[in-house]
This record gives C-alpha cells, structure tokens and sequence, in this order.
C-alpha cells in the first residue's frame, strides 16, 4: 500500500512514522509512506500556505492552489484511490472504516491546519472527509497518524500475528476482552483462574462473554448497534452470574 501525506509540517509527520508498527512495516516493504511539504507547491518566496478568510473573520484559512498542486504531482505518478482530508465535520473515523481503507492501494491524506481549509478543497479535491472525533486539535497531523496507524496495522504482515488483528477491540463490534500476564497474584489481585486451567474451550468462552459484558456496560452505543446470538446471550448471563458472585 502506498499512502501519501500532505502536511506543512513535514517533520512532524516524519518523526511519527519511525517508530512502533508504522515504522516496521515501511522498512518490510508492506507500506510505502511518503511525506509531502505542502510549502513545496507554493509560488512566492514566502511558501505561503495560507491566507485572510474572505468576508473577514478571525485566524487563517489554507490555500487551495499549493493542495491541488501537490495532489496533481501525486495524481502524474499514481492516481489515488481516496483522498482524505481530516476535518471536524467529516465522517468519524472507525474500525470498519481502517478496514475498509486497509483493502485500498493508494492513499492520500491532506491535513489541515488553522482555521482550515479552502471549501473548494472539500468540494472538488479530495474524496473522503474523517475526524477521529468531537474535540479540536491544533492541526490534522495526528488525525491523520491515528487513521495511517489503525489502517497500516491491518495490512498483511505488519503485525506479524495475524490473529492479534483480529482479536483486537472493535474487530467484530465488541470491546476486547481482559488480559492478564504472569504474576498468578500481584497485591493479592489474582489472574482468573479460567485463564489457568489449559482448557482452550473454556477460555473462548469466558472471553466471548467478558467481551459482551464490557461492550454493554461501558459502551452502550456499540451495544445498542451489535446483534447478539442465542450463544452470545448464554455467555452474557454466566459472564453477569460470576461477576455477580465475585
């Protein structure tokens, strides 16, 4: 996968991209992450990015000619499948959705910054607008880092369990399931001992109902949204039974 990110702070961006899974599925070969300096696709001597909002107003708004640049050059090498600008106003970013954009071959992120971007941006030059939620930060930067992360995690390899991917929060509309390691007692907290027994059966279950119990008590809304089956409904109740006696 290739996936493009248009920034004015390109170091920034560079910086993120070493480290943890990102960094170690660029040097495998499995993503190929290329940074743009959007000041690259200035015409002045300043490499002016931005300017005054029209009818007046406070703080700057981002120029469209230096992003339909650097999208253009992008375009002359390798179309894009989406273009991504990370906003407020966009769709919130989720699981499904790095799935779904996982499957793709070539992305492209513009990340904002001040007041925001140019509408005629959001109309006419990218594809797909995402926030990663109902708060504001300084600039799209770390939007984009959170959905390049969630999206590159998923390609094949990167994580080098292929089960781990699966088994994570949100892969099936569930919160996770508890994990616990070594020691059996830290403080007098003790690991549960289904988790103990070697019976591979019987710890499926118990982590099926754990992940249903957390998913409707801490979020009501992937739990009004999930459909559970008869099993899932049979693993909730002993899951509530032995927190209940507990």
């Amino acid at each position: 996968m290739r996936i493009d990110v248009i920034t004015i702070l390109p170091e920034m961006v560079r910086g993120a991209l070493m480290h943890s899974v990102v960094g170690r599925a660029i040097s495998s070969g499995i993503a190929d992450v290329r940074v743009v300096d959007l000041r690259d696709y200035t015409e002045d001597s300043h490499r002016t990015t931005d300017d005054t909002p029209c009818g007046g107003g406070g703080g700057m708004v981002m120029k469209p000619e230096p992003i339909a640049r650097a999208l253009d050059a992008i375009a002359a090498d390798h179309r894009p499948d989406r273009v991504i600008l990370t906003d407020p106003q966009g769709e919130v970013f989720s699981q499904p959705i790095a799935r779904e954009l996982s499957a793709e071959e070539h992305l492209v992120f513009v990340c904002g910054r001040y007041e925001g971007v140019d509408e005629r941006v959001k109309e006419h030059l990218v594809t797909h607008l995402y926030s990663i939620g109902d708060y504001v930060v300084s600039g799209g930067e770390l939007p984009a880092m959170v959905m390049l992360d969630a999206i590159v995690r998923l390609l094949p390899g990167a994580l080098g369990n292929a089960v781990s991917a699966e088994q994570e929060s949100f892969s099936d509309g569930l919160l996770d399931y508890p994990q616990y390691t070594r020691p059996r007692s830290f403080r007098g907290w003790t690991v549960p001992e289904v988790l103990l027994n070697g019976n591979h059966a019987d710890i499926a279950r118990w982590r099926r109902g754990q992940q249903l119990l957390r998913t409707r008590e801490r979020r009501p809304d992937l739990w009004e949204r999930y459909r559970p089956s008869t099993e899932d409904m049979r693993l909730l109740a002993e899951a509530e039974a032995a927190a209940a006696a507990s």
